[in-house]
């Protein structure tokens, strides 16, 4: 199975900001949990960051035909973004929205997710475990398996 987990503005700032919302562990602490998790689960994965909307909607569009999944944290962009529900759902590939905080608890704003429309499942609140919680889910539901 491959795998391609995308995450949107501000999540390279992990352990830097907002400490008591998004906690201590780092973007590289996160992102070396998943490729851990991928190996150990015989999983190919690809990680993407970007701060720009536009090289989200081209990552998710490069991923058609090659990918089986997508975890993705849209950041900020969850609740702003069309585009990138239109690019979820053009490319057809099982995508499960993650968010490292309980995004139910926090601003109004934040109660508006987009993306969602288009995804298969959404975990929040479980912190950086949640992102290898979408990857199992995945796993178990889209993988080689089914």
């Amino acid at each position: 199975m491959k795998i391609l987990v995308i995450n949107g503005p501000n999540i390279n700032m992990l352990g830097i900001r907002e400490l008591g919302i998004y906690g201590k562990d780092s973007f590289d602490t996160l992102c070396g949990n998943i490729r851990k998790y991928a190996d150990k689960n015989g999983v190919e994965v690809k990680l993407y960051q970007s701060n720009h909307e536009g090289c989200l909607v081209d990552e998710i569009q490069a991923a058609y035909g090659v990918f089986d999944g997508i975890v993705i944290n849209p950041g900020a962009y969850t609740h702003t973004s069309v585009a990138l529900l239109d690019a979820v759902k053009a490319v057809s590939i099982p995508t499960v929205e993650v968010h490292i905080s309980d995004v139910s608890s926090r601003e109004e704003f934040r109660q508006i997710s987009y993306i969602r429309a288009a995804c298969v499942k959404t975990i929040s609140g479980h912190g950086i475990d949640g992102y290898t919680e979408a990857m199992e889910f995945l796993i178990n539901n889209y993988g080689d398996k089914k």
